[in-house]
Formats: structure tokens, C-alpha cells, sequence
């Protein structure tokens, strides 16, 4: 591998909805990429998308000095840095992480103050947009990074995200726009299965009703999205999981996090984290999270 090589060599950790189409992508612009998961299922996915996988963390990270992290929270994110087969110890000094995921203002904090003491870089930057678009290089990246950070990441993130927005300079300020973002596409998600059950309870043709909102002010990615799936909700096995439902509990309680520790009410919120948490109660942990239509209307 020449010295040019290493230097975009990224080591891709966590293959799941978002990570996987983000590896893929990187693979597909040039990047040499290097994958581990714990599922053998995605790492199958990966190899036959002609990434390099391997049987560990450690293995993957190796010769990679910037590292893509793509787990659901933060007791993932410090399993996968210290735990029994954690990566930290194997990672070069000077080498940089980037967070690619909704894990909490605080926690990301914590994590980077760890890392610097080890000599390693932490880039916040969680990503918003879906599997499809983290497939195309289509994502937003709202970022917190040092300058150093920034100038180590730049080439993958610009490579990975549409609209790349360096939000603040340190650790953490990427984490507080994506709780800003999330409190906005969890209650986007909520209203939309609430708009469609009423629509239904009225005796309309829900996908007539879904046409003709999203062809007004009413409309929203959310709506013209979740909305598609929500009216696959009712079907034998549901909607294709693009989005676990649970992702949510997880976000909207990180949203009600955030607003406690500043003092803000924030009701509507409030209302969509309840809507989640009551799927997740009902069994639909890990059903995708258009699912929320069938707790406001059980039957079609």
C-alpha cells in the first residue's frame, strides 16, 4: 500500500443500516475500506459489495488512520473503543474517529476527553437522511471538530455527505444540531402516523390523502417518506425495516435529555417520545418506525 493509499485507507466499524451503505459508498468512490461487523450477515453484505472485511476490529482498523463509526449508543460506542476486543489500543497516535451516530451531547464529550488523553482524534459527526441516501454520498453531516479533526476528515465526510456543515469546533456540537434535528423528524414521524389514522378513522383512501398532502403546504420529507410505509404498516410481516422504531425511543429520549438540562419545555416532543416508547411496549422495538400509524390505529 503506498503511503498515498494509507493516508485514505478508512476502517468502516458497524455495518448496519446507515454504516453499511456508507462503506459501500466510500468503496465505490476509491477510498480503500476496511469492515468489521459482528454480524457475519452484513459482513457478507459488505464483501459482496467488494469491501474488505474482517474478522475483527483490531484487523480492520489496522493501517487506517481515520476510523468510521457507525453503533446504535453509547455503551456500543465505548464497547467498541475499550472493551474486551476494543479498537483504542490498536489505533496509531495522531489517528482521528468519526462518530457517525446519534449517541448524546454528553456522551460524546466524555468519549473525546478519553481519546485525547490517548492521543486520538475525535470528529462529532452524526449524519441525518437515510439508508438510501448514505448509498449516494447524499447525507447531511453536521460536525464538531477541532481543526485538526477537520482536516483529517474532510475528504471522507465531503465524499459521504451532500450538505456538510461544520457546526462547531469541538466534539459535542455535532450531537447538539442532531438533537435539534431529531426532535424535528421524531415529532415529523409521530404526526404523519397520526394525519394517515385519522384519515383512515374518516373512511378516505389513505393513499389518496397521502398524495394530495404531499402536494400542499402540508408536505414534509418525513410525510412523503414514512407516509409510504406507513400505508405498508398493516401488511403481513409490515413495512421493510429501514429504520427501527426503537432508533427513536433512543433519539427522542436524548431530545428530552437535552431540553431538561437547559430548561426548556418542549411538549410536542414530549408527546412524540410517549408514541414511541408505548410501539416499543407493544412489541415494535423492532419494527421500521412508520409502525407508530398501528399504535394510533391498530386495524387498517
Amino acid at each position: 500500500m503506498s503511503n498515498n493509499d494509507q493516508s485514505r485507507t478508512v476502517a468502516a466499524l458497524g455495518l448496519g443500516a446507515m454504516g453499511l451503505p456508507m462503506a459501500t459508498w466510500l468503496a465505490a468512490q476509491g477510498f480503500p475500506v476496511r469492515a468489521f461487523d459482528i454480524a457475519e450477515t452484513r459482513m457478507e453484505l459488505a464483501r459482496d459489495a467488494g469491501v474488505e472485511v474482517f474478522t475483527s476490529g483490531a484487523e480492520a482498523v489496522a493501517g487506517a488512520h481515520l476510523v468510521l463509526v457507525a453503533v446504535r449508543n453509547q455503551p456500543q460506542l465505548e464497547a467498541l473503543l475499550w472493551g474486551e476486543a476494543g479498537i483504542a489500543s490498536s489505533l496509531d497516535k495522531g489517528s482521528a474517529i468519526v462518530v457517525t451516530s446519534t449517541v448524546g451531547i454528553q456522551a460524546v464529550q466524555d468519549v473525546a476527553a478519553r481519546l485525547a488523553a490517548e492521543g486520538l482524534e475525535l470528529i462529532d459527526a452524526p449524519v441525518s437522511g437515510g439508508p438510501v441516501r448514505a448509498g449516494n454520498g447524499d447525507l447531511l453531516m453536521t460536525v464538531g471538530a477541532t481543526d485538526e479533526g477537520w482536516a483529517l476528515a474532510e475528504p471522507v465526510m465531503q465524499a459521504l455527505a451532500s450538505n456538510l456543515v461544520r457546526i462547531g469546533d469541538q466534539p459535542g456540537d455535532g450531537q447538539k444540531m442532531k438533537t435539534v434535528n431529531q426532535l424535528l423528524c421524531g415529532v415529523h414521524i409521530a404526526v404523519a402516523g397520526e394525519a394517515l389514522a385519522l384519515a383512515g378513522k374518516l373512511g378516505l383512501d389513505k393513499r389518496k390523502a397521502l398524495d394530495a398532502l404531499m402536494s400542499g403546504a402540508a408536505a414534509s420529507f418525513m410525510l412523503g417518506d414514512r407516509g409510504q410505509r406507513m400505508l405498508q404498516a398493516y401488511d403481513e410481516g409490515g413495512a421493510e425495516v429501514k429504520s427501527r422504531l426503537d432508533i427513536f425511543v433512543k433519539d427522542m429520549g436524548i431530545v428530552a435529555d437535552a431540553c431538561r438540562a437547559v430548561h426548556l419545555a418542549a411538549p410536542v416532543a414530549a408527546a412524540a417520545e410517549q408514541l414511541y416508547l408505548i410501539g416499543e411496549a407493544q412489541g415494535k422495538a423492532a419494527q421500521d418506525d412508520s409502525s407508530v400509524i398501528t399504535v394510533l390505529a391498530p386495524e387498517a
